[in-house]
C-alpha cells in the first residue's frame, strides 16, 4: 500500500485524512521529507530497500499501478499507467499490454515497447548488460519471454498460468527502465518517465527531485520539487518535524510511543496509524554449523514470544501471522486460530520454551555451556530495537546473542552472500514466490511477527 503515502507526498490527496475546500491543491512549493537512510544507489531494480524506492518511485512509471484512492490493494484495484490496457490469452500464459504513445523519457527520447522488453530481459539476466544486484530475480522465474508487437504492444509469456504476475507489476518495485541508459548510469543519475525527474543525491545529506514539466499526466504533479533530507538519528528527525523544518516523516519509522510524543509536541500534525505490510523475521543460516541442525532451528522457533514483541515494540498495536499479511488487511493470510496451530506459533511460551530447552540440552547446551552468536541486523532504529528483544528471548534457551548492526547500504548484499549466522530482517508481505531457488536455500526464515502498526505524519501548510 506504499503508494498511498506517496499520494500524500504529492499533496494531491492525503489518503485517510479529513479534507475540505481550504486544502484545495495549488501548483508550486517544495515538500521536505525526512528520509531515514542513505541508500547504496538510485536504481530501484538493484536495491531492496525503501531508502531507494521512496524517493525514486516518483521518477519512474510502471506498466500498471494500484489505485491510490483505495487503501487495500487487490487485483481488482490495479489501473493502467504506461499501459493503456491489458489482456490475457485463454490459458492464462500470455499477458499483453497496449502502451501509451505520448510518453517521453526525461532526456526527451520516446518510450516504446522496446523499453519494456529491455527492462525484463535485464531482470531475467538476459540483457546485453547485467545488474550488479538483482534482489527480485525470483519474482520472474515463471516468465519465459517478453516480446513486442510494434512500438505500442508488449507481451509477457509465462511457463504456466500466473494471474498474480499483474500484482507484482503493479508494485513500486516494478518500474520500466529505458533501453538507452546503462544500469551503471541508472545507479547515479536515473532517467525515468515519471512526474519528477532526478536532480541530485548527496550521500548522507539529501536526495532531490523536481517537477517534470513534460509529464504525460495533465497538470501533474502539483509540487515543484521534493527534498528527501537524510536524518538517521530518531530524536533529531522528530525535532526537525515538530519544529517545522520538515513537512513529513518517512513511514515505517514512527512507533506508537513516538507518535504520542509527536502529537503532544505538534498538535497541528496530521497523523494516521496504519498497519505495516511487513513481517519481522528471524534469519538462521542453515549452511553454517551448528544451525545446519534442524533441531536447533526448531528450538529457536519454539523460544519466540511473539506477543511480547508486539507489546514491547508497539504497545500491543500489532498482529501475529505467518508468511502472508493477516486479515482483515491481508486477503490471503491465515486467520489467528490457524496460525496458532503452526509449530512454534503457540502464544503460550510456557508450553513451548520447556520443549526448546530440552532440545538444546540434548544437543549439549545448557546453563554451563551456552551458545554465543552474533545477531546481525540493519543499523536502523526499528531493526536494532527488535533485535534486542530477540536476543533477550534467545537467552532463555542458552543462546547468547551479540548485536551486530550493519550499514543499511550493505545489509542486503550481506544477506544475499549468506554472510551471517543469525539475523533479524524484515519482509514485505506482498505476493509470495514459492518456487525453490538454489541460491537462496541456505537461510531459514521464521516470522517473528507479521505486522506492527506504524504512523504517517504530515504537516499541511496553507496559504491565504
Amino acid at each position: 500500500m506504499w503508494r498511498n503515502w506517496l499520494a500524500a507526498l504529492a499533496l494531491a490527496a492525503v489518503v485517510g485524512f479529513a479534507a475540505d475546500s481550504a486544502l484545495a491543491q495549488k501548483q508550486g512549493g517544495t515538500l521536505q521529507v525526512y528520509h531515514r537512510d542513505s541508500p547504496a544507489s538510485m536504481s530501484i531494480h538493484e536495491e531492496a530497500t525503501w531508502s531507494t524506492i521512496m524517493p525514486m518511485m516518483g521518477v519512474f512509471n510502471n506498466l500498471v499501478l494500484y489505485d491510490q484512492h483505495i487503501k487495500q490493494n487487490t487485483l481488482a484495484t490495479i489501473r493502467p499507467e504506461l499501459a493503456t490496457s491489458w489482456s490475457w490469452n485463454e490459458d492464462g500464459t500470455e499477458l499483453t499490454f497496449k502502451l501509451r504513445r505520448d510518453v517521453k523519457w526525461h532526456d526527451g527520447k520516446p518510450f516504446t515497447a522496446a523499453d519494456v522488453k529491455c527492462t525484463w530481459e535485464l531482470l531475467l539476466g538476459r540483457g546485453k548488460e547485467k545488474l550488479r544486484l538483482n534482489p527480485r530475480e525470483t519474482w520472474y522465474l515463471n516468465l519465459a519471454d517478453i516480446t513486442t508487437n510494434g512500438e505500442d504492444e508488449a507481451i509477457f509469456r509465462m511457463k504456466r498460468p500466473q494471474p498474480a504476475l499483474l500484482a507484482l507489476l503493479a508494485s513500486g518495485w516494478a518500474p520500466v527502465y529505458p533501453c538507452h541508459v546503462s544500469p551503471r548510469d541508472m545507479r547515479s543519475h536515473p532517467i525515468g518517465t515519471g512526474p519528477f525527474y532526478f536532480v541530485e543525491f548527496k550521500p548522507n545529506e539529501i536526495i532531490r527531485v523536481a517537477r517534470n514539466p513534460q509529464s504525460w499526466k495533465p497538470a501533474r504533479p502539483y509540487l515543484e520539487g521534493i527534498e528527501y533530507i537524510i536524518i538517521k538519528n530518531v530524536s533529531t528527525r522528530i525535532l526537525a518535524f515538530v519544529s517545522g523544518k520538515i513537512d513529513m516523516i518517512h513511514p515505517y519509522t514512527l512507533t506508537v510511543p513516538l507518535l504520542k510524543d509527536i502529537k503532544a509536541q505538534a498538535p497541528q500534525a496530521i497523523c494516521e496509524l496504519v498497519p505495516q505490510n511487513i513481517s519481522w523475521d528471524l534469519l538462521a543460516n542453515r549452511a553454517r554449523p551448528p544451525f545446519d541442525n534442524p533441531k536447533l532451528r526448531r528450538a529457536m522457533a519454539l523460544s519466540l514470544d511473539r506477543k511480547a514483541f508486539v507489546d514491547i515494540l508497539a504497545e500491543g498495536q500489532g498482529d501475529i501471522g505467518a508468511a502472508m499479511l493477516p486479515p482483515p488487511e491481508g486477503r490471503w493470510g491465515m486467520v489467528p486460530e490457524i496460525v496458532e496451530t503452526l509449530p512454534g506459533y503457540d502464544l503460550d511460551v510456557r508450553k513451548t520454551r520447556p520443549e526448546a530447552r530440552q532440545i538444546m540440552e540434548a544437543l549439549g547446551y545448557g546453563p554451563e555451556r551456552r551458545l554465543a552468536v552474533k545477531v546481525s541486523t540493519r543499523d536502523a532504529f526499528a531493526f536494532r530495537n527488535t533485535a534486542v528483544v530477540l536476543i533477550d528471548q534467545l537467552k532463555e534457551i542458552y543462546i547468547d546473542g551479540e548485536l551486530e548492526p550493519v550499514e543499511n547500504a550493505l545489509w542486503f548484499a550481506k544477506v544475499m552472500r549468506h554472510d551471517y549466522t543469525v539475523g533479524l530482517g524484515a519482509t514485505f508481505n506482498a505476493v509470495a514466490v514459492t518456487l525453490p531457488v538454489p541460491s537462496m536455500l541456505p537461510p531459514l526464515i521464521v516470522a517473528v511477527m507479521s505486522r506492527l502498526f506504524d504512523a504517517l505524519c504530515v504537516i499541511v501548510h496553507t496559504s491565504e
